[in-house]
């Protein structure tokens, strides 16, 4: 069945007299996940989250729409693991603008970008959107930090988790090898404390960090666990495109 909140498999005939209020842009990447999941593993949940949540909100009447997934993401860390495809930040700084140029021409001036990878880091880039589209809302979202993790996992990590596969085993788990086959995920710190303590950044050179390319223990993943993730993020989401789509942009603040 067509889903007319989804632009890649919506017609004309549904949109030439649409009001549209919100566009939705789900934004992954395609890497290695530990020995066990997909390359396209971020573009599998965000695909998968973006639709969900904008059923539920089609269905209570929000005005969405929700554009195709972008499956490169940045990845210059790591540029020795094979076919890790990278976006440098420059390009994809490009390419939200020629998408927000074509919404707030159309008339469309509420825009998020659903983000689905770590690498991603869009805020300096909506900063300068909005000067360059001063009618436009944009904002970003990053879906593994909405919730608690440990409600739901025993072990979160960082990537190709027990999160990401208890995901991925619920949504694709054709896609997973079997257990026998995954790595730990053993993740080796920077020796200088400052950059483990989330105030000091550099890049992570991925090859040099985790044996496996992934960071976080998957032992304990279950599809029921990925389930239940899913669906409490979806909802939490979905009410964010209801408000976004009820909310005037020019009164946001009490």
């Amino acid at each position: 069945m067509i889903r007319p909140y989804i632009l890649a498999e919506t017609n004309w005939k549904h949109l030439k007299d649409a009001d549209i209020e919100l566009a939705v842009l789900p934004w992954g990447a395609t890497e290695a996940h530990n020995y066990h999941l997909p390359y396209s593993t971020d573009n599998i949940e965000g695909k998968a989250i973006a639709e969900e949540s904008a059923r539920i909100a089609w269905e209570n009447n929000a005005n969405i729409i929700v554009l195709p997934n972008i499956p490169f993401g940045v990845n210059t860390g790591q540029s020795d693991i094979y076919l890790d495809i990278n976006l440098n930040p420059s390009t994809q700084f490009q390419i939200l603008k020629d998408i927000i140029e074509v919404l707030n021409r159309q008339g469309i001036h509420k825009f998020m970008i659903l983000n689905s990878h770590g690498g991603n880091d869009f805020k300096s880039m909506v900063r300068e959107l909005g000067l360059l589209y001063p009618d436009m809302f944009i904002c970003v979202t990053f879906w593994p930090k909405m919730l608690d993790r440990h409600k739901y996992f025993t072990d979160p990590g960082d990537h190709a988790d027990e999160m990401e596969t208890s995901l991925v085993l619920h949504l694709e788990p054709h896609l997973v090898l079997p257990k026998k086959e995954w790595g730990n995920g053993a993740e080796r710190k920077n020796k200088i404390a400052a950059f483990n303590e989330d105030w000091a950044w550099s890049e992570r050179p991925w090859s040099k960090v985790t044996k496996d390319t992934g960071i976080g223990d998957p032992k304990a993943s279950t599809a029921d666990k990925g389930e239940r993730f899913f669906k409490d993020v979806c909802q939490k989401m979905a009410q964010l495109f209801i408000d976004l789509c009820k909310a005037d942009i020019d009164d946001l603040y009490e």
